[in-house]
């Protein structure tokens, strides 16, 4: 079977950038009370009627089809990761493929949230090491901001979320040991709930039956009443403390896992390119592990938490900047809603 390498890649982020002060005129918060709590200073959000999360996914796909060496109509397979997709059905992924003018090939739409663009890359990786295809794009993009409440309500929510797409082009490679090493994915059903957008869903009545905003209501699973809408049932809902108790364990987890399989160690890792979910998650797992500040990349200060798309943007970034070099073992690690965790180990 074949390795398979990252052959290009690329990033996008919209012009519009929101401060911490900006979201302050809007909801009860302040740059001091969000930077203490998340590391964020800033975030980007997409124009309202011109972008969203395909035509930013589309702009990422451009650049890393032309770092490949190869054009949209090379392009095999789609991975298309996210969880604000531009219509409930049908996905992105097709949606991309339509506009970049590709031929009638395979589209495969990935909903694992925070770790949608690790799982994204570890299906992409079986097709490309069985020979199956031989340009695999894969695509985490997210436009977050048009179901962003900007009340304070929802201020624990809305201040970690930004917008923006990365992507990348996975192609076989003989070069032994290069390439991705191994993938490792994970999930664990039992908290779902706790970060979670219940509404619209059907399994959405069970969730609410008891809770007192409808004490007499018989709800009507997609059916969107003024009482859901006014109770803010169909608003993102994140219990926050939970998911970061959560999320310290299972991430140095599944670095480890990686780095076992693989006959390594936290000292060989070159760089650690986390989910960009809080900074002061990954400042922990850094410490964990026993990790210097040149062997992490952070950008969610810049950026926020742009979910699926986080992974591939700070690995972008992180290699335009040079932080990543030939040779070089590169971890990528996410955990998120669902909860689904799950690491990528890289010989670059």
């Amino acid at each position: 079977m074949h390795q398979t390498k990252i052959a290009g890649i690329g990033y996008y982020v919209p012009k519009n950038v929101y401060t911490n002060t900006d979201l302050s005129h809007f909801m009860d918060t302040n740059d001091e009370w969000i930077q203490e709590r998340t590391g964020i200073e800033e975030r980007r959000f997409a124009d309202r009627y011109d972008e969203t999360t395909t035509t930013m996914g589309i702009e990422a796909a451009k650049i890393a089809i032309e770092r490949a060496g190869i054009t949209a109509k090379e392009v095999d397979f789609i991975v298309f990761a996210t969880l604000s997709p531009d219509y409930y059905f049908p996905g992105c992924g097709v949606l991309l493929q339509r506009e970049m003018g590709m031929g009638e090939i395979g589209a495969l739409d990935i909903r694992n949230q925070c770790s949608g663009f690790v799982y994204a890359l570890s299906v992409a990786d079986q097709f490309v090491k069985t020979g199956m295809y031989k340009n695999v794009l894969v695509v985490g993009s997210e436009k977050h901001s048009f179901a962003m409440d900007f009340e304070t309500r929802s201020r624990n929510v809305s201040v970690i979320f930004g917008d923006g797409a990365g992507a990348v082009v996975l192609q076989p490679t003989d070069e032994k040991g290069k390439g991705i090493l191994s993938t490792h994915l994970h999930s664990d059903g039992a908290d779902a709930e706790i970060l979670a957008m219940h509404y619209p869903g059907s399994h959405a009545n069970k969730w609410m039956k008891d809770k007192p905003a409808f004490p007499d209501q018989e709800l009507g699973g997609l059916f969107m009443t003024p009482e859901i809408l006014a109770s803010g049932a169909v608003l993102p809902y994140m219990d926050g403390p939970s998911v970061f108790k959560k999320a310290v364990v299972k991430f140095p987890e599944v670095i480890r896992e990686a780095l076992v399989a693989n006959n390594l160690t936290e000292k060989d890792i070159n760089l650690l390119v986390p989910h960009q979910a809080n900074l002061r998650i990954s400042q922990y797992v850094q410490n964990l592990l026993g990790l210097n500040d040149d062997q992490v990349f952070n950008n969610i200060q810049k950026y926020g938490n742009t979910t699926a798309a986080s992974v591939p943007i700070a690995l972008c970034e992180a290699w335009e900047a040079g932080k990543i070099k030939n040779g070089d073992l590169v971890c990528l690690a996410a955990f998120g809603s669902g909860f689904a965790w799950a690491s990528a180990l890289i010989r670059w």
